[in-house]
């Protein structure tokens, strides 16, 4: 699959990751924010691409030299579903976590864990652009649930403009800010601004 905004590019190159399983209800989130940003033009330096639950595969395309990826995924943070949130993880002590993705699914900090692992070079920056779920699912249920529940449905666009804005931010030379937030309806966060949940 030919990633969206591929093409010649100079400066940082950017990997926007689609994280999550469609057959499990909101864990499609990541999936579908990247559905929504082929339809929005992206900078040549930004490459998005649906990973579903290939762990061993985004791994290893974090070793590309990109300058920063945007990993987006259904996260729960105790947060109203639908709830979007930008934080920045940190890789686990490699001495203590060498896990593999599961073959089910795939957790963000074990796909770090094995980059660090196979890496020769650092890592790029990571930042996970996160939706609070509604509807959770292991993967290990008897039934597949296909289709986002309504508030991460909703959170679709506003994951989408909040990959633009940082993007913008990153090319721009503008380091986001973590542990920012933004329900469905409102508009992206800029860096140092508040977003209340009204």
């Amino acid at each position: 699959m030919e990633p969206a905004g591929a093409g010649a590019a100079t400066g940082p190159r950017i990997l926007v990751a689609g994280i999550g399983n469609v057959f499990c209800a909101d864990d499609g989130f990541g999936p579908e924010v990247i559905a929504a940003l082929r339809a929005r033009p992206l900078p040549p330096q930004v490459h998005a691409a649906d990973f579903g639950i290939r762990g061993m595969d985004l791994a290893y395309r974090l070793l590309e030299g990109w300058h920063t990826a945007l990993f987006v995924d259904a996260a729960p943070h105790g947060q109203p579903p639908g709830t979007v949130s930008v934080i920045e993880p940190e890789v686990p002590d490699l001495a203590e976590s060498r896990a593999t993705p599961q073959a089910h699914g795939m957790d963000p900090v074990q796909v770090l864990s094995l980059a660090a692992h196979l890496a020769e070079e650092p890592l790029p920056r990571v930042l996970v652009i996160g939706c609070e779920p509604e509807i959770r699912m292991t993967g290990e249920e008897p039934d597949v649930r296909v289709g986002l529940s309504r508030p991460v449905r909703e959170a679709v666009e506003v994951a989408a403009g909040m990959v633009e804005s940082l993007v913008a931010e990153l090319l721009a030379g503008a380091g986001p800010m973590a542990d920012r937030g933004v329900r469905a309806g409102q508009r992206p966060a800029t860096v140092g601004e508040e977003v209340s949940s009204r």
